[in-house]
């Protein structure tokens, strides 16, 4: 069982069995990751839309309900950026088919992206006319120093080594510059109080395994984050669209067991960000000066 990318303690306690990949939390700091990882080629597979994946798909629909959601979703994104940051160079890690990049271009930010599904990087650089590099964060021929603003929405959570990312993020800024993400959060309302009944169930709609290979709270990403050298700033606290999380009502309608999982669990979702224990967060911090 692979160590805790945090503090390196290898004792943990398991949260879920999905697929028979096991979500555990490490006893010392409290990162939850998964124990046993899908491999590089897994992983590859995953985030492709060929040999029956759909990664992505439905973005590459103009016309599809998932990219007006998404778009919907990337000026939420750029509010919150726009608390810390409104001009500069910015790169958006994991920019998806490049629906923030709009945003935030046409907002006066100088953009280009990063995303690991070739499908999505070819879609994204052909709809935006901005640079989109293929591949993940350390393979960018970003200079180091050269950024004010990197964005990662969602992205955190899908890496094998998050410590090693958010090093590397530290390293592309400018001092002074700005890192912003987003991710789940794993101490949300709705996380805490449907947890216990995950295993009982098989469904926790929360963590998504194999595709989020770790699950943060505020408290640890900020932990990680003070570890590579940054800054903390403002925090956000959200919920993940409610049909997002448990199904749109034409198909709960036709599964009543997942109906009545949704009425008994979306109101928490719903209640948490008011109570700061949102199932979604956002999070800036700056590098130094």
């Amino acid at each position: 069982m692979p160590a805790c990318n945090h503090c390196h303690d290898d004792a943990s306690s398991l949260l879920f069995t999905y697929k028979g990949y096991r979500l555990v939390s490490c006893r010392t700091c409290g990162l939850a990751y998964i124990a046993n990882p899908p491999t590089e080629a897994e992983l590859e597979a995953l985030y492709s839309a060929k040999g029956g994946g759909t990664y992505h798909v439905q973005l590459r629909d103009p016309a599809s309900p998932e990219q007006a959601r998404m778009a919907r979703l990337a000026e939420r994104h750029l509010r919150f950026v726009q608390r810390v940051a409104r001009t500069g160079r910015l790169i958006d890690l994991g920019c998806s088919t490049g629906a923030f990049l709009t945003a935030a271009q046409r907002s006066g930010f100088a953009c280009s992206g990063i995303e690991y599904s070739l499908d999505s990087a070819r879609f994204a650089a052909e709809v935006t006319g901005l640079v989109v590099e293929h591949g993940t964060l350390a393979e960018s021929t970003a200079a180091p120093g050269s950024i004010d603003v990197l964005t990662a929405f969602d992205v955190i959570e899908h890496v094998p080594d998050p410590a090693a990312d958010l090093a590397r993020m530290y390293q592309l800024l400018k001092p002074g510059g700005w890192l912003v993400l987003s991710t789940p959060n794993i101490d949300g309302l709705f996380p805490r109080i449907s947890q216990p009944f995950a295993q009982l169930l098989g469904h926790w709609p929360h963590p998504e395994p194999p595709h989020h290979l770790y699950q943060f709270s505020v408290r640890t990403l900020r932990a990680m984050l003070g570890q590579a050298g940054f800054a903390s700033g403002p925090v956000q606290h959200c919920n993940i669209d409610l049909a997002y999380t448990f199904g749109a009502l034409p198909t709960l309608l036709r599964m009543p067991q997942r109906l009545v999982y949704a009425a008994a669990f979306a109101p928490f979702a719903k209640l948490g960000p008011l109570l700061g224990l949102g199932d979604w967060f956002y999070i800036a911090a700056r590098k130094p000066a």
